[in-house]
């Protein structure tokens, strides 16, 4: 099985909107570093989490002293992401902001999106269209450029 790291926003995002189901129909287990949880400040999806600890893995990250090495650009849970990914020698890491993907990516991290995630649970037929939970996404708060919503509508065939 892989190992996925996830940062809070695709977490927050999915919870939110009822979609968290979706981490697991894709991945099967989770790990999420222990900044990441502290930074799920909502009851909710703090409730949600912690409701499927039989899937979502909360775990600290051994090598403390790396933090410095990130500190300027990124915030503390995708730090640790990025930590907590070399130390597991992870399979791949769900981020979605633009610096910290840049960041994995130069680390030699497979990264992928909440947005990624969601053309391919579509391909893998765990969701039916991309569509209604993009929109749901978007209603709850989570920014989607309309270039970038036309993009992974036209990946996932529905435009």
């Amino acid at each position: 099985m892989d190992k996925v790291i996830v940062n809070s926003t695709p977490v927050i995002g999915l919870a939110n909107i009822g979609r968290l189901d979706v981490l697991r129909q894709m991945y099967g287990t989770i790990i999420i570093p222990q900044a990441v949880f502290d930074e799920i400040k909502s009851p909710s999806v703090q409730r949600q989490v912690n409701a499927n600890r039989d899937w979502i893995r909360v775990e600290q990250i051994n090598d403390v002293s790396q933090k410095q090495m990130y500190r300027a650009k990124l915030h503390a849970g995708e730090v640790e992401v990025m930590i907590l990914a070399q130390e597991k020698k992870a399979d791949l890491v769900i981020l979605d902001d633009n610096a910290a993907k840049k960041t994995a990516k130069f680390l030699g991290l497979r990264v992928i999106g909440t947005l990624g995630i969601l053309v391919l649970a579509k391909k893998r037929g765990y969701i039916k269209e991309v569509s209604p939970v993009l929109d749901a996404l978007k209603r709850d708060g989570f920014f989607v450029s309309d270039d970038l919503c036309d993009l992974v509508l036209r990946q996932a065939d529905e435009k």
